[in-house]
């Protein structure tokens, strides 16, 4: 199950547990939401490591994910763990198992996402297979801002909404480092709230407003993550992309094109990079968005 997770190094004290993006690969047979909804784009868990103590920023797309993220933090002699939840979507809250006996923080509305769906999430009846069982809830809630320190370092949660309505980024401000969940992704966003897309926009601009030195998104280039993470361009290509969902709208021509053609500038400008499985992700998307202008005309 976890033969293909690698660990990354993209900054000092900085691990990325990596999966997915392999040719050939799958997690299981059938549909299933951890091989079509996170392997095949890849995706990432992120720990902050600083003496005997570390925060895991998500738990996976399972526990035996999960176990292997803590049992590698416990070779390097972490005994501590603070674990933060980026938002509720499965492929980011399927090991929480695996550190029941840690303090798990997450948004107020996080919180109430997962209690609301737990019996769904534990039978696996929500998006379907695999199931979730147990899923275990967050022990600290917060809204909007927490400050927290491992060891000496200080780490920022500042909660947005961006892609889903109750995501949480981490702001490491001495190094200018955003660890941004799915509010960024490389190549683009994967839009589940389109109705949410002028906050999506405003929550942006707060990103961009912290200037960050490089970003580290769950979703990317595991190339570009161990290099040291994405330019804040990344930013400005998910607002481009945005506002092109919300003219296609009204412009049917931009709903044909491809989605390299549909991002051309921005993969120019090397802000973001093409990866194929993301036609379907944008496909997706387009239909999504015009779906809810349908339903908001009715």
């Amino acid at each position: 199950m976890t033969k293909h997770l690698r660990v990354l190094h993209p900054a000092k004290g900085i691990l990325a547990f990596y999966d997915g993006r392999v040719d050939g690969y799958r997690f299981a047979a059938g549909l299933n939401w951890v091989d079509d909804g996170a392997l095949s784009l890849g995706i990432a868990s992120y720990a902050i490591v600083e003496g005997d103590e570390a925060l895991v920023y998500d738990t996976h797309v399972s526990v035996d994910h999960a176990r292997f993220v803590r049992n590698t933090l416990e070779a390097l002699g972490v005994s501590k763990f603070t674990v933060v939840l980026s938002h509720w979507h499965l492929d980011h809250v399927a090991g929480t198992a695996a550190f029941a006996d840690c303090e798990i923080i997450a948004n107020r509305r996080t919180a109430a996402h997962l209690a609301s769906r737990k019996a769904a999430i534990e039978a696996g009846t929500l998006e379907g297979p695999p199931a979730i069982d147990p899923l275990i809830l967050p022990t600290k809630l917060f809204d909007d801002h927490l400050s927290l320190k491992i060891g000496n370092r200080a780490i920022e949660l500042i909660e947005l909404n961006v892609h889903s309505d109750d995501a949480t980024v981490l702001w490491l401000p001495e190094r200018r480092l955003l660890l941004a969940g799915d509010t960024l992704e490389d190549t683009v966003t994967y839009v589940g709230e389109p109705e949410n897309f002028d906050r999506h926009l405003e929550d942006l601009v707060k990103l961009s407003a912290l200037d960050p030195a490089s970003i580290l998104p769950n979703h990317g280039d595991p190339d570009i993550i161990t290099g040291g993470g994405y330019a804040k361009t990344l930013i400005a290509a998910t607002e481009d992309y945005i506002r092109a969902l919300q003219r296609a709208v009204d412009e049917p021509s931009l709903r044909e094109l491809t989605l390299k053609e549909f991002v051309a500038p921005q993969l120019d400008a090397g802000w973001i990079r093409y990866f194929a499985p993301y036609e379907d992700v944008h496909r997706n998307n387009v239909a999504a968005v015009l779906s809810a202008a349908q339903a908001e005309r009715q």
